[in-house]
């Protein structure tokens, strides 16, 4: 597991949690937020997965 995978899935889990306290709060700035975190993190555990696959 390298670097990127670590932080995609620390980056997916805060937007889990801005998204679900932006529901609770109604704040969708921070709902939308947590989305895009979420997005980032995926996308960024999947680049490392990519590094990870091409060091084999």
């Amino acid at each position: 597991m390298n670097k990127d995978r670590i932080e995609g899935s620390l980056k997916h889990a805060k937007g889990s949690v801005k998204d679900a306290t932006g529901k609770v709060l109604g704040d969708t700035k921070l709902q939308a937020e947590g989305k895009a975190d979420k997005v980032e993190g995926k996308i960024q555990n999947a680049v490392g997965g990519l590094k990870d696959k091409a060091k084999h």
